[in-house]
């Protein structure tokens, strides 16, 4: 008895790649805006404030990392 196994090959057209990377750079761009909101709103808080959250100046950017990037 004889099989035959045909595998699809993708081909995606400049279309599909433009629009793939589209949307890579609009989840990047949208990363850095959580980061970068992230970082000013922490900014924003005295001292007295980050402390009462347990944040130090000091880890504002890897709070921010970890919020738009995660770990």
């Amino acid at each position: 008895m004889a099989y035959v196994t045909t595998t699809p090959v993708a081909r995606k057209g400049f279309a599909d790649r433009l629009a793939f990377v589209k949307d890579v750079v609009l989840a990047a761009i949208n990363q850095r805006r959580v980061y970068t909101r992230t970082v000013a709103e922490l900014n924003s808080l005295t001292d007295r404030e980050l402390s009462d959250l347990g944040i130090s100046r000091l880890g504002i950017t890897e709070i921010a990392r970890e919020a738009a990037y995660g770990k």
